[in-house]
């Protein structure tokens, strides 16, 4: 036998550490700090200046917008990642457009993008939303993540709150559970809850607004109309992107964000007018 043609496997051996990565730390002391930060939060923006339903390219715009300005925001997001729509682009493509002058909210947030026809920009989804999100945690927003919207709290002919549960709870049988939801005040609500519109429909469920649906597609038209119509709904109550072409019976625009951030900054400018007015 060659023993030139043999090959013996050697175990291999695990090094002994030489220096510890890692401070010691007991599981409760995790579960503190989660449970008290959390609450910190819950307790200091149950009362806001604005409360935002819906952490889509809208919500996050107008939110980031406003916590410049100086006030106290909430967003409350049903679902447990933050951007909505704005991770994609369409058909489960991740590349988004924005149509001129929309590229120069992506040239203040520091996007890269580039020029893929005349007035037309693209950008990967993620690196879009990643940098909205960490914009809006950096100018001091909250977010309520699996926190779904269930009713509006009304005073005095106004909105003047907004009635939440876990998200979890309403996947529940009715006939097993009972679990009562809990209330959030605010000077403004924001409905940026995108296709659901869900704060507009609760005054449409009491005769208190209408709403009309969204319209077969015309990027255009659609982009235009979205961004003229954001305003006040109902005393306290503004719509921004999406639930404003729902509300208004608009073209949808498809895979285009330019005219969600023109709504969300819109919407913002709308809600600073109307605290200043509460103020006076």
């Amino acid at each position: 036998m060659d023993n030139k043609n043999i090959h013996i496997m050697q175990e291999p051996t695990l090094a002994e550490p030489s220096t510890k990565i890692f401070t010691d730390v007991r599981e409760v002391v995790i579960t503190r700090a989660i449970a008290n930060e959390f609450h910190e939060v819950l307790d200091d923006r149950a009362e806001s200046d604005v409360i935002i339903i819906g952490a889509g390219p809208a919500g996050l715009t107008a939110s980031r917008e406003l916590s410049n300005m100086g006030y106290k925001v909430l967003v409350i997001e049903q679902n447990n990642y933050l951007g909505g729509g704005y991770w994609l682009g369409g058909y489960m493509m991740n590349p988004v457009t924005v149509r001129e002058p929309a590229q120069k909210f992506w040239d203040e947030l520091g996007i890269p993008y580039k020029k893929v026809a005349e007035g037309l920009y693209l950008t990967p989804g993620p690196h879009a939303v990643s940098k909205l999100i960490g914009a809006a945690c950096d100018s001091g927003v909250k977010f309520l993540q699996l926190t779904k919207f269930d009713d509006l709290v009304l005073k005095n002919g106004r909105v003047a709150g907004i009635v939440v549960n876990w998200m979890p709870v309403s996947a529940l049988p009715r006939n097993i559970t009972c679990v009562d939801p809990i209330a959030l005040e605010a000077k403004i609500v924001v409905d940026a809850s995108g296709h659901d519109s869900v704060a507009v429909k609760r005054l449409v469920d009491r005769g208190l607004a209408e709403w009309k649906g969204m319209e077969p597609m015309h990027v255009n038209d659609g982009e235009e109309h979205v961004v003229n119509k954001t305003g006040e709904i109902y005393p306290g109550l503004v719509a921004a992107g999406m639930s404003v072409t729902e509300t208004y019976g608009l073209a949808r625009m498809g895979p285009t964000f330019g005219s969600m951030l023109y709504s969300g900054k819109k919407a913002a400018q709308i809600v600073a007018e109307k605290l200043k007015e509460l103020e006076r």
